[in-house]
């Protein structure tokens, strides 16, 4: 004996299971995406950051290899 009449309370239980369901499904799927965002993030300021040490550096030297400029003297 089959049931056509489905019961209104069953079908609202299914309906938040599969919510729930889907649900945790996204939240694993955001949480490694959000991981995988910061890792790329903080790879991309690691570079910056060598890069700008590095021009910082060569910088200081072209400036202590360049000679010092010489004052003018005031006119009186």
């Amino acid at each position: 004996m089959t049931d056509t009449h489905t019961d209104p309370a069953k079908t609202k239980a299914e309906a938040t299971f599969k919510r729930k369901e889907r649900q945790a499904r996204e939240g694993v799927k955001a949480m490694a995406d959000y991981i995988a965002g910061q890792a790329a993030q903080r790879a991309r300021t690691e570079k910056l950051r060598a890069l700008r040490l590095a021009k910082e550096a060569a910088d200081r030297q072209a400036a202590d290899a360049a000679p010092a400029p010489a004052k003018k003297a005031k006119k009186s």
